[in-house]
């Protein structure tokens, strides 16, 4: 038998040598020799150290304490942000996304995303409640579309997201529409009493 036989189930497998191999493939085995290897001097000074790093840790940043961190590391980064500090509803979800669940873990991050959203509602009702309420139509950009063939540039495309485009006001408005409801809920209740 040859090793040109195709098809064969489990053909014999022969391993070459270590000479077969140098004999036949122009500089194989080079860095098996210490002498030959051209990193050995940059090895042999980083040897006293066990990660090879060549950098001092910085000083901690104060307030560390009670800052949030994954459960992976045992503590804070040295230098951490702290221009958005964590407050309120959302404050508690992500606090407890970063105390509960692994960062490899969904739900840490379906948590955080949250948290997100929950901020964004409370900046929403707060900026309605100091007489800064969002600009609904302005932002959605309805009004720039008066004018431009809204209907038919819809329907007439190739455009392929018309299937959500009924969604969209209610995922962009979702929070204005709560807040509508919750008026709603409490006009009906102050009737009836």
């Amino acid at each position: 038998m040859t090793d040109h036989t195709p098809y064969i189930a489990d053909p014999p497998r022969r391993v070459p040598s270590a000479d077969e191999l140098r004999a036949r493939i122009p500089g194989w085995g080079s860095d098996l020799d210490l002498a030959d290897r051209p990193s050995v001097p940059k090895l042999s000074r980083e040897a006293g150290s066990a990660t090879g790093a060549h950098w001092v840790v910085p000083e901690q940043q104060p307030g560390a304490r009670g800052r949030e961190r994954s459960v992976e590391h045992a503590h804070v980064t040295p230098v951490f942000g702290t221009a958005q500090p964590l407050r309120g509803v959302a404050g508690v979800v992500r606090r407890y996304a970063y105390r509960r669940f692994s960062e490899g873990r969904l739900a840490h991050w379906l948590l955080l995303v949250l948290g997100d959203r929950i901020d964004v509602a409370a900046h929403r009702v707060t900026d309605a409640l100091r007489g800064r309420p969002d600009r609904v139509i302005r932002e959605t950009g309805v009004r720039a579309e008066r004018g431009k063939h809204p209907v038919s540039s819809r329907l007439r495309s190739s455009r392929r997201d018309w299937r959500h485009q009924v969604l969209d006001p209610i995922v962009a408005n979702w929070g204005w529409l709560a807040v509508f409801g919750g008026v709603v809920l409490v006009v009906r209740r102050v009737r009836r009493r």
